[in-house]
C-alpha cells in the first residue's frame, strides 16, 4: 500500500534520539513526582480531599483544553511542513498562544490562592501542588520557546529539510501536555 502524503514512513520515531532521552528522563522525574503524590495521599487522605476541595477544577479543565488544543495546532503544523504545505508559522503561533494563555490561567489560579492565604507551607497537599505544577509551568514556558524555534524553522524555505528539529520540537511539546493531563487527573480530579 503506498504511504499517504506528507506522511512519514512506517517505523518512523520523529526527532533526534536526544530529544527522547530527555523525554524519557522527564517522564521518570514526574513518574517519580507522581508516586510521591500519591503515597502522601495515602498517608493522609483527609488533607488531600480537602486541599482538592480548595482547587477550582474549572480552571483545571480550562488549562487541559488549552494544552489539547496547542497539542492539535502542532500536530497540524508538523504535517504542513512535512507536505510542503503553507500554514505551519500561524499554527504554531497559535500553539504558542496556547501555551502563554495556559500560564496566564497558572497565575491567576496561583494568585487567588495566595490571596486566600494559601501557600506552599499551607498543607503537604499544597506543597505538592505547587511544587509540580510550578515545575509543569517552568515545561511550559520552555515548550513556548521551542514553540518559537519550531515557527522560525518552519517560516525558511525548505523547512521540509528540517523535519528533525521540528519533530524534536513537537514531541517534546506533545509531552508537556502529557503531563499535565496526568497532573491534572491527579491533583484536580483524584486529590
Amino acid at each position: 500500500m503506498p504511504q499517504a502524503e506528507g506522511l512519514p514512513t512506517k517505523g518512523h520515531v520523529p526527532g533526534e534520539p536526544g530529544v527522547w532521552v530527555l523525554i524519557l528522563g522527564d517522564l521518570m522525574v514526574f513518574s517519580t513526582f507522581f508516586v510521591m503524590f500519591a503515597y502522601y495521599r495515602g498517608l493522609d487522605p483527609a488533607t488531600f480531599a480537602a486541599g482538592r476541595q480548595l482547587l477550582d477544577v474549572r480552571l483545571g479543565l480550562v488549562n487541559t483544553l488549552v494544552l489539547l488544543t496547542s497539542s492539535l495546532l502542532v500536530a497540524m503544523a508538523v504535517h504542513r511542513v512535512r507536505a510542503e504545505r503553507p500554514g505551519a508559522p500561524a499554527l504554531l503561533l497559535g500553539a504558542m498562544g496556547c501555551g502563554l494563555l495556559f500560564g496566564a490561567i497558572k497565575a491567576l489560579e496561583y494568585s487567588a490562592k495566595i490571596q486566600a492565604g494559601i501557600g506552599f507551607g499551607s498543607s503537604t497537599f499544597f506543597m505538592l501542588y505547587f511544587a509540580f505544577t510550578a515545575i509543569h509551568l517552568l515545561h511550559v514556558l520552555l515548550g513556548v520557546g521551542v514553540l518559537a524555534f519550531m515557527r522560525g524553522v518552519a517560516a525558511r524555505p525548505g523547512a521540509a529539510q528540517r523535519m528533525v528539529a521540528i519533530e524534536s520540537g513537537a514531541t517534546f511539546w506533545h509531552l508537556v501536555d502529557l503531563l499535565w493531563i496526568v497532573l491534572f487527573a491527579l491533583i484536580y480530579l483524584v486529590g
